[in-house]
This record gives C-alpha cells, sequence and structure tokens, in this order.
C-alpha cells in the first residue's frame, strides 16, 4: 500500500469515518453537538468548542502548506478561538472543520511517497510523514478529551 493512501486512511479513520480505536471520530461526536454543550465550561478544561478550534488551526495551517503556502500557525495562537454566542457560530467551526479535513486527507492521498518522506517546510520540523502522524495523535488525543467533556455533561444533567 502506498504511504499516502495509509495516511489517508487513518487521518479518515479519526477524523470524518472510523470506529476503529475509539469507536468514533471527530466529526462524530461535534456534527449535532447542541452549541451550548459544545461551550459548556468545566472547571478549568477546555470547551468542546476551543478544542475543535484548535484542532482545525493545525489542519488549516498544514493544509496551506500542502497546498503550496508558507507555514503561519503558531502553537501560542491555536487556543485563541473567537468567542462562541450562537448556534450559527458552532455550525460555521464544525462546517470548516469538516471542510478542512476532508481537503487534508485529499491532499495527503495525492501526495507521493516520495514527498511524504521529504523534509516539512524546514528540517527542524522532521518529514512530512512525522507531521501527518502527529495530526493523528494530537486528534485523538482531543478526541478522547472531547468524549470525557461529553460524559460529564450528560452524567450531571446538562444534557
Amino acid at each position: 500500500m502506498k504511504l499516502s493512501k495509509y495516511l489517508a486512511a487513518r487521518l479518515r479513520e479519526v477524523f470524518i469515518d472510523g470506529k476503529w480505536v475509539l469507536g468514533t471520530n471527530f466529526r462524530e461526536q461535534i456534527i449535532d453537538l447542541d452549541w451550548n454543550h459544545a461551550t459548556h465550561k468545566i472547571d478549568n478544561f477546555n470547551t468542546i468548542a476551543d478544542l475543535t478550534f484548535h484542532v482545525d488551526y493545525y489542519l488549516a495551517g498544514v493544509v496551506r502548506v500542502l497546498e503550496g503556502g508558507t507555514l503561519d500557525i503558531r502553537d501560542k495562537f491555536s487556543f485563541d478561538s473567537p468567542p462562541m454566542k450562537s448556534k450559527r457560530d458552532w455550525k460555521n467551526l464544525v462546517n470548516k472543520f469538516c471542510l478542512d479535513a476532508e481537503k487534508f486527507i485529499t491532499l495527503v492521498e495525492n501526495m507521493s511517497d516520495e514527498n511524504i518522506k521529504a523534509d516539512f517546510v524546514d528540517k527542524k520540523y522532521g518529514t512530512y510523514y512525522r507531521n501527518i502522524d502527529a495530526m493523528i495523535e494530537h486528534t485523538y488525543y482531543h478526541l478522547g478529551q472531547i468524549i470525557l467533556i461529553k460524559k460529564h455533561i450528560k452524567n450531571n444533567g446538562n444534557e
């Protein structure tokens, strides 16, 4: 199997239609989520909306690079989500996330194995493969958080 097909399948699994590792995927957890639940703050944890923005921030930034642009994202800005004031704001973020995930998967799927093994922007960032793999790990980490936050909301009568 080509490396690009393998990585695209793993990305598809965590972002939009998989069920293998956690029995769910990111899209499934957010697509029908009420915006009040998405913005529900528990102690000092990030909200589901914050986590969705955070993952999409990296998605959109890496998509820009894969489309030939520059790497403009910075960790210090990755949680600087705009205020979520309405159902519309939440739906816009969910739609953006889904579109960015689809675009990212397609771009990775169309990469050559040679490009996947090449340095990502600068040698100090490792290879494209390492960055794509880190995106998968990072997304599973935050997906787990979202699942726990949703359980907490449900178990505490906030549903």
